[in-house]
């Protein structure tokens, strides 16, 4: 692989990785920086410690408060955050003023992760584990070989970071043991085992717990002949973890000493390598306490029977639960060898529904390396595939903000190996009851731990300046973190404000502070009332504002648009807000808040005195998404019948389809919590005008319930206006949605509804798309006849109208049906006059509509090859409109004209996209017939 890249936007070759010269850096070892091969010096040691920072998350906004705690670790220096931004300048100009971006949150350095020598290893050792699994043994060593030549030594030496040190050189530590093990086993693999045996000898010697080594060695030892060795090696490491750790060997190392002994043949080797799943976040930094807590769970640990081990955190919103558990996570990572999975269930978050344990087990299936194709799409089958794959292997699941325990239950695994760490407010009694769980049940910190987590944000000689300050804020936080931490944030953004000043304002909220009471939430409200309380005028209006928004987060547009700001003074002060603790930033530049946060910022909306203006915010937000919506609708599907565009205003320039479908995906969740949020507040013009700025999107996407749920809404609200034209259109687009959904019997009802009342009201318009969508459903059905009198008289109609890209999509409509009623030579005029029209007119949507019918008639008449060639245009021009529903249907078809040509391998290719395709948009009937199809031998 070439070392040498350019920025993220440049040209990449097939595999991803740069082809223009450019920046080459490397961590595994000491700093190195190289431009078109000549190296860079840093000399200031706190610029490594920035640049590392920025390297380790390439492409990603590292936020300003990391790159504080990797500088100066527990104690910074006053107005640390000016020096961040003194520090960046200079890097800049060492290197490139380019490379180095700015955003809300923090800092991005601009380059693809292959420029890092770090991310080519971890792309290597990827690559090396799917070749081994596949069997391709060779070239997993060869891909191995070449991962392990970047490592020049001890990684981020001479980087004086002691957060870089503690939190991400044992990760590094962690994957080069990972890599390893996977080309020891690989080797073995080749039969190279008298060459491993003195690696394996020290490796077991410096890593004595590692039992992957251990069992590595004994297969060695075993295949070279040394029978009597390998036993004893056995006992070597028996012996060791009971005296060490009280445990027997894993039962895989257990099963494999029982082979050696009766001397039964070994396994096929290599054995298939399931993915080692890596998903804790980051460690918090700074922590500060929770010693004696860390070490009751790890006690239970130790403590561990023949069952599985279940430990679980609870206390209130704000306690520390999630930090706690990572960092319990982290100081353990060796105790888990085989993998760590994390999942965040989304228990306590009024801004959504919490994650489902269905959603949860899918994701831990394609962590541990199985593709969408290979998921059960039955829940049984699906937890049973879950609990076999972490069978017998000693791995760590971190289950965070469970609402209940029966959201829980569901996702332990059954193997004694494994341990899991749930958090929650909820004490979660069922699971100690149930799976004799060990409960720790976190109170607040003592006065010694709240004044270290004060002194890590705020360095210890501030303190020190004013401890009769310091001892008013221990008093009046009462030792909640999350209070402490936006006593500690605010204090960070004025750097010259004394802290009597802030400790004083604290004061005069004593009466809402208060002691929290056991299981209330109230403490946290007080506190983050006395923080809005503190807040500028224009600042706390924005966090009422804020707090009302719909949709899970909020990006800077929207933000812009909801507050009446330009977007430079809408960024600011969002990262005002993030400042103290009451926004949260993530990498892809949208901001959200934390679920009591939002609760509280509500609270403070009902009780401001100008309703009206709040009223007025969020209709001028409603607006703006809705606009924004219908213009990006326009780009989609120019050939729609136009709508009034509104008065709204973009939320940000869409200059093709490309930008159009990227902020429809970015906005989705928003977008449809505004269309509800607009119903419920009786907008209903609203609602059908996002309706319809959807439609084309959740088409492309396949988002079939969403599409239904928009049009059902859209039909309600119909019933409000003063508008037959809009409820005839509610009733077309909500009859289309179930027929895509496969509701054939309500999509008829409702279609001819929309056909009685647009003859009622003598639209032939819209009369001609009432019969285009009939003719659809009709063929959905396989009603051909039908089908093509509804599809003949839209035809008529929409040349009558003179609308030339209807006109092309009703004549292969008409073709399709001939050609489904045996009127093949008919059915493929009829067609390429349609091809012909969308090209002329420019409809790339109906000219793939009108290419896989060729494609479908060439297949019907015997001409395979023909057909083979119009389905792959089809497919591009899908792809191309970013459409997922229609690639999927259209690979479904490619695979059928493979399988006929006698192409099974291929065949079968095009059929497992089209099935991970289908399971993405949960077509149940579609995953089915694939894997049926796939399930067939051959």
């Amino acid at each position: 692989m070439t070392g040498s890249c350019g920025t993220v936007n440049a040209e990449r070759d097939y595999l991803g990785v740069c082809v223009t010269a450019g920046w080459d850096f490397g961590v595994l070892g000491a700093l190195r920086v190289r431009r078109d091969g000549e190296s860079l010096e840093i000399p200031a040691a706190k610029l490594r410690v920035l640049l590392v920072s920025l390297l380790t998350n390439p492409n990603r906004v590292v936020p300003v408060e990391r790159l504080v705690a990797d500088l100066w670790d527990t104690d910074p220096p006053a107005g640390a955050q000016n020096t961040v931004r003194n520090y960046v300048m200079r890097l800049r100009r060492l290197l490139a003023p380019e490379l180095i971006l700015t955003r809300p949150e923090g800092y991005l350095l601009d380059i693809a992760p292959d420029c890092v020598d770090l991310h080519r290893f971890q792309h290597l050792t990827r690559q090396a584990e799917k070749d081994a699994a596949d069997g391709r043994l060779d070239r997993a060593g060869e891909a191995l070989a070449e991962a392990f030549a970047l490592w020049r030594g001890e990684p981020l030496l001479g980087v004086p970071s002691e957060s870089l040190r503690r939190d991400v050189a044992p990760v590094l530590t962690e994957q080069w043991l990972a890599a390893v093990e996977l080309r020891l086993d690989v080797d073995l693999g080749r039969g190279r085992h008298h060459t491993v045996i003195p690696e394996l000898a020290e490796l077991v010697r410096r890593f004595p717990f590692q039992e992957r080594f251990w069992a590595l060695r004994m297969r060695a030892l075993d295949q070279a002949g040394k029978r009597a060795e390998a036993l004893s090696a056995y006992r070597e490491l028996s012996e060791l973890l009971a005296e060490e750790l009280g445990v027997d060997p894993s039962p895989s190392v257990r099963e494999l000493h029982q082979r050696i002994l009766t001397n039964a043949p070994s396994r096929p080797e290599p054995q298939p390598r399931a993915s080692v799943p890596r998903q804790l976040p980051a460690p918090p930094s700074p922590f500060t306490g929770r010693r004696r807590e860390l070490d009751v769970l790890s006690a239970a640990l130790d403590a561990g029977t023949d069952a599985m081990t279940v430990l679980t955190i609870s206390g209130t919103g704000g306690i520390g639960k999630t930090w706690l558990a990572l960092r319990w996570a982290h100081e353990n990572l060796a105790r888990f060898p085989d993998g760590q999975l994390f999942v965040n269930l989304r228990g306590f978050d009024p801004s959504g529904q919490p994650i489902s344990p269905q959603a949860a087990v899918r994701g831990f299936l394609a962590a541990l390396g199985v593709a969408p194709a290979e998921i059960p799409t039955e829940w049984d089958a699906q937890v049973g595939l879950y609990r076999s794959l972490v069978a017998d292997r000693r791995m760590l699941l971190v289950v965070d903000n469970a609402v209940e325990a029966s959201q829980v239950a569901p996702l332990l695994p059954g193997s004694s190996s494994c341990t899991v760490l749930v958090t929650s407010r909820d004490r979660l009694a069922g699971l100690v009851t149930a799976h004799g769980a060990h409960p720790v049940r976190l109170d607040m910190l003592s006065d010694d731990e709240a004044r270290a987590l004060l002194a890590g944000r705020l360095g210890s000689a501030r303190l020190a300046a004013e401890p009769g300050a310091v001892t008013e804020f221990l008093a009046r936080c009462a030792g909640l973190p999350l209070a402490l931490s936006i006593v500690a944030g605010r204090a960070q953004t004025l750097p010259e404000s004394p802290l009597s000043a802030m400790a004083a304002e604290l004061r005069d909220a004593t009466t809402r502070l208060g002691v929290l009471e056991e299981d209330s939430t109230t403490g946290v409200r007080v506190v983050l009332s006395w923080s809005s309380a503190a807040l500028s005028p224009r600042h706390a209006r924005a966090f009422r504002l804020l707090g009302l928004a719909p949709g899970p987060d909020i990006g800077l547009s929207a933000a812009s648009c909801l507050l009446g700001l330009p977007p430079d003074q809408a960024g600011e002060t969002l990262r005002s807000l993030q400042r103290v603790s009451l926004l949260h930033g993530s990498t892809t530049g949208r901001f959200r808040m934390h679920d009591l946060v939002r609760l509280h910022a509500v609270e403070q909306g009902r009780g401001h005195t100008d309703q009206i203006e709040q009223e007025q915010a969020l209709q001028s937000l409603v607006e703006c998404y809705t606009d924004t919506a219908i213009a990006g609708d326009r780009l989609l599907a120019p050939h729609r019948p136009p709508i009034d565009p509104g008065r709204g205003g973009l939320m940000q320039p869409l200059p093709d389809e490309t930008a159009v479908m990227a902020w429809f995906d970015a906005e989705n969740a928003c977008l449809s919590a505004t269309l509800r949020f607009a119903g419920e507040h009786g907008w209903h013009e609203v609602v059908w005008r996002m309706a319809w700025a959807l439609a084309v999107f959740y088409s492309r996407r396949g988002l079939l319930h969403e599409d239904l749920s928009a049009w059902r809404a859209a039909l309600a609200s119909a019933g409000h206006l003063n508008d037959p034209g809009k409820h005839t259109w509610a009733l077309l687009f909500l009859g289309r949605a179930h027929a895509r959904a496969g509701e054939h019997t309500e999509a008829i009802e409702h279609l001819r509804l929309a056909e009685v009342m647009a003859e009622r009201g003598g639209d032939r318009r819209t009369q001609a798309h009432v019969h285009h969508a009939l003719g659809v459903t009709w063929a959905h059905r396989e009603e051909h006849r039908q089908a093509l009198e509804h599809a003949a008289r839209a035809l008529h109609l929409f040349r009558e109208l003179a609308l030339p890209a209807w006109e092309a999509d009703s004549l292969n409509q008409v073709g399709w049906s001939l050609a489904c009623l045996g009127h093949y030579e008919q059915a493929r005029t009829s067609c390429a006059a349609a091809l012909v029209l969308t090209r002329r007119h420019q409809n790339p949507e109906g000219e793939a509509a009108a290419l896989t019918s060729l494609g479908f008639i060439a297949h019907r008449t015997n001409r395979d090859g023909q057909a083979l060639n119009y389905y792959e245009l089809a497919l591009r021009r899908c792809q191309e409109l970013d459409d997922a529903y229609e690639e999927a249907n259209t690979l479904e078809r490619i695979g059928q004209t493979h399988l006929d040509l006698g192409d099974s391998a291929e065949a079968r290719a095009a059929w497992g996209r089209a099935l991970a395709l289908y399971t993405a948009q949960h077509r149940g009937k579609d995953v089915k017939r694939m894997e049926s199809l796939l399930a067939q031998p051959g």
